[in-house]
């Protein structure tokens, strides 16, 4: 969409606009497709309610998916049988498991890369951390029979391309059969202990948490077992890929030179006070949120009130299991009135921290875990 408009159906609206099961202060970054984020003051709770989950769509949704016909079929070259399940077999043969998982789309951020790149402009709040419930996609795998040779899964999901071609498909892409047999990789079929919400992929969904959302299909259809890296759409290109080595703002950079995103970057967000707040000076601000670093764990946070000069830790709690957010709170007095900035900043378990300033520029304007930071009026 050229710079400087809206979709059509947001600048007609009378009034605010209400999407079905959806908190009505996420913000629509477009109607079609269907894509919103959550302010980050929005994201308080610690497991993310229906309501306040982001949307990221690249299609249609599919249209009224009714959960008793619905069958997930498991093929592909290096699979043993060709299989495919009811969610009620699904449930009935496999083992439940339950598990908070952190998903947070590869471009959340995106807006802060200058020069500014295509895409959809996420701020910070394309991130949830829901509890799924599902089978593992281990289990499904074994019982098909996975070969040798397998090095892949590939997703296909039930949602239509823009254009109702039947032909075309929307996305579907996949992950390394390593991450597809951790324990927390689930084909999930309820979330938050209900059914999983439509628009975030209502009756079933593939979860593998801390990689990009994307490889979390939707209306989950069919998983290819592969024998190479999945090429399905938007596996190649610049499609969810970075460029191997540094490049200057702007370059223009081969297909070539591109990897795949894996594991998401450690980062963190600023929950309560929401930014724009006036708070006492005479007494002390409790501030929280929470932090995360794809496939490992957060083992530092900290906070600073003068601009980066200095850094106060914060208590950090431990994850409720693998692959879930972290909370962290801290408590902080001011010197005096006045503006101030609070500025978030999370290390992983590797002692990587994030940056203060955008990261890397990149062609898709993926990655970004640059610091949160909020503004306060001490009065």
């Amino acid at each position: 969409m050229p710079e400087g408009l809206i979709p059509i159906g947001i600048a007609d609206a009378k009034g605010p606009i209400k999407i079905p099961d959806k908190h009505p202060d996420l913000s629509i970054l477009s109607n079609l497709p269907i894509n919103m984020e959550t302010p980050p003051h929005l994201l308080d709770d610690e497991v993310t309610p229906a309501g306040k989950m982001f949307v990221r769509n690249s299609g249609h949704p599919p249209e009224n998916p009714d959960p008793n016909s619905w069958t997930l079929t498991i093929e592909g070259e290096s699979a043993g049988h060709q299989m495919s399940f009811t969610i009620d077999e699904l449930k009935e043969k496999f083992k439940h498991y339950t598990y908070q998982i952190q998903i947070e789309c590869g471009g959340n951020g995106r807006s802060e890369f200058r020069p500014r790149v295509k895409g959809l402009q996420w701020t910070y709040g394309a991130v949830s951390c829901a509890s799924w419930t599902g089978a593992r996609l281990k289990d499904v795998l074994a019982h098909v029979g996975v070969r040798d040779d397998a090095v892949y899964i590939g997703y296909y999901g039930a949602d239509t391309h823009l254009s109702r071609d039947p032909d075309k498909v929307v996305i579907s892409r996949g992950v390394p059969i390593e991450k597809a047999m951790e324990d927390e990789s689930l084909i999930a079929f309820a979330m938050n202990g209900q059914d999983i919400p439509y628009l975030n992929g209502y009756p079933l969904r593939l979860v593998t948490g801390g990689w990009p959302g994307s490889t979390c299909g939707k209306w989950l259809r069919k998983i290819e077992i592969r024998n190479r890296v999945h090429d399905g759409k938007k596996m190649r290109g610049k499609s969810y890929r970075v460029p191997t080595h540094p490049v200057a703002r702007g370059k223009k950079v081969a297909n070539e030179n591109m990897r795949i995103i894996e594991s998401m970057p450690v980062k963190s967000i600023i929950t309560f006070p929401r930014t724009q707040t006036s708070v006492n000076l005479e007494e002390p601000l409790e501030l929280r949120g929470h932090a995360w670093a794809g496939d490992l764990s957060v083992s530092k946070m900290h906070l600073s009130i003068d601009f980066g000069a200095t850094w106060i830790e914060c208590k950090l709690t431990n994850p409720v299991n693998r692959l879930a957010w972290q909370r962290w709170f801290c408590k902080v007095r001011f010197a005096e009135k006045g503006y101030y900035e609070v500025w978030a900043k999370a290390t992983d378990s590797n002692g990587r921290m994030q940056p203060m300033v955008v990261p890397g520029w990149n062609p898709k304007g993926y990655l970004n875990n640059s610091c949160h930071r909020i503004a306060l009026y001490v009065t």
